[in-house]
């Protein structure tokens, strides 16, 4: 099953994600099917903790790609749950 997730990258105690379709299958950080978005949960005053190219996120919903729970939440945001 493709899978629309997290897949953690950064320093230490500085987290950041990079949403991606990945085979539910792979590892967390193994190969990716498309990068689709990041998503940064320490960031400073007046950045962007979360961005994601909507059309192609769309796109994977609509082909039968399921978001991970946290990922659900993250797409609640822009209104991306619905197909």
């Amino acid at each position: 099953m493709v899978k629309i997730r997290l897949k953690k990258f950064g320093a230490a105690k500085r987290p950041c994600y990079r949403i991606v379709v990945q085979d539910s299958r792979k590892p967390r950080d193994g190969t990716t099917i498309e990068e689709i978005g990041t998503y940064q949960p320490v960031t400073q005053e007046g950045e962007n903790q979360f961005t994601v190219n909507e059309e192609r996120a769309k796109y994977w919903i609509s082909v039968g790609a399921q978001p991970t729970e946290t990922v659900k939440k993250l797409f609640s945001k822009k209104n991306l749950n619905k197909k």
